[in-house]
């Protein structure tokens, strides 16, 4: 090679990268390459991947970025579809509004027609919870759970039905010889000193004369005064069948109590399940005790009252007693009623007789308040009394003596639901 022919080599390396000349047909291979240095695009693919397994894991997350490109918060990743599936569907989302609101009304309805079974329904279900821990203290003596149901309602019924016949007889005779003095006690009454005192201030004989008279005089009165006794037929019947209800729907509910608790902590995350049945278990057990603690509390607020009423020698002592007792199982509200009743109707003997009951009585009251029922209670519910009143009184309202029984277990398992599920979550806040 003469040293006026160019050097090949030479004349690659003098070429620059990126050049546009043409310098043979070697010249557009060495210019690609030169534009692509060596392990560049090694890394571009590298760095590709990295953003998209990025991107990935920012939407699997559900952390998007704070703003995109344009400055704006993002849409989240399932508002789009969810709009788009509202605005492409109207006629699909419509008819399932519609189908939802249709269905609460049309569950309202049912609800509210078969209001009376829903009570027998709620009142069976409240004894066999009662009864039940009787059943689970026989079980862990040994016996299967049919053999202890049977037991627990041969033994629940034999109490009944001796209590009625006992007290049948006399509770029948007294009634009657109560309504028959009905007309001399009120003649009592009316010719007693301090009755004529408020008569001479008031003139309330003259406006009782006046209500009668006028009440007698409206046929319409008359009306539905019998219709009132078609009405009190009526809820003879309906009271025996419900008691039947209950009664039977109570053993069917006592007898399959496990499985139906075990179905509805089923209805529960598995990962929140045990707590879910830790939860159920000490609200179940404490209206169970809670029934049976509230029974003897009412059994021996009789007894004292039956005692209470022969020290005094109020008339008809077993009807109030059993008057009292029966109140008695209304915490709080029922004794004092039951007291009050019993006190009114010994005030038509003398003040002397009202004034020892009531001091007999309601001294009771107090030591069962403070000594008895915290003893017998001490494994079912404790909530304040202020509580207490005002659960019973809405129970009343809503349901009667039902609802009066039922709500201080019901008070009782919100105040333990909130205690335990809502103030552990706002301290672990």
């Amino acid at each position: 090679m003469t040293e006026s022919e160019p050097n090949p080599h030479q004349r690659e390396s003098q070429v620059p990268p990126g050049s546009d000349e043409q310098t043979g047909p070697a010249a557009p291979r060495r210019r690609r390459f030169a534009r692509v240095p060596a392990g560049r695009g090694l890394r571009a693919v590298q760095n590709s991947v990295r953003t998209m397994r990025s991107a990935r894991a920012a939407r699997s997350s559900g952390t998007p970025p704070e703003f995109d490109e344009y400055g704006l918060p993002p849409v989240s990743a399932g508002d789009p579809q969810t709009a788009a599936t509202s605005t492409s569907r109207p006629i699909y989302t419509g008819f399932m509004l519609a189908l939802g609101v249709g269905l609460a009304l049309m569950v309202f309805f049912v609800a509210q027609a078969n209001t009376q079974l829903l009570v027998w329904i709620t009142a069976s279900l409240f004894i066999a919870i009662g009864l039940d821990p009787v059943v689970r203290s026989l079980e862990r003596a040994g016996l299967p759970r049919p053999a202890g149901v049977a037991v627990t309602i041969t033994g629940f019924l034999a109490v009944v039905a001796t209590f009625i016949a006992a007290l049948a007889p006399m509770v029948t005779e007294q009634t009657a010889t109560f309504v028959r003095s009905l007309p001399v006690l009120v003649e009592n009454i009316s010719s007693s000193q301090w009755f004529q005192s408020i008569e001479d201030e008031f003139q309330i004989q003259q406006i009782i004369d006046t209500e009668v008279n006028r009440f007698i005089s409206d046929p319409m009165n008359i009306t539905n005064a019998l219709g009132g006794l078609f009405g009190v037929g009526t809820a003879i019947l309906t009271t025996g069948l419900g008691t039947l209800v209950v009664f039977v729907l109570a053993i069917y509910f006592l007898a399959s109590l496990p499985v139906m608790t075990a179905w509805a902590y089923r209805l529960a995350p598995r990962s929140k399940r045990d707590r879910v049945q830790h939860l159920g278990d000490r609200i179940l057990d404490g209206v169970g005790h809670y029934v049976i603690g509230q029974a003897g509390v009412a059994l021996l607020n009789g007894i004292v009252a039956f005692i209470a009423i022969s020290i005094a020698g109020v008339p008809f002592g077993v009807l109030f007693a059993v008057v009292a007792g029966v109140l008695a199982f209304i915490p709080l509200v029922g004794p004092v009623t039951g007291g009050t009743l019993v006190t009114l109707v010994a005030l038509t003997v003398d003040w002397q007789t009202a004034a020892t009951f009531a001091g007999i009585y309601f001294v009771y009251l107090q030591v069962e308040a403070y000594f008895v029922s915290p003893r017998i209670m001490a494994r079912a519910v404790r909530i304040p009394a202020a509580v207490v009143v005002i659960s019973v009184i809405a129970g009343g309202t809503l349901l009667g003596v039902l609802g009066a029984l039922m709500a201080i277990p019901t008070a009782a398992a919100v105040m333990l639901l909130t205690r335990e599920v809502l103030i552990r979550r706002q301290d672990a806040r």
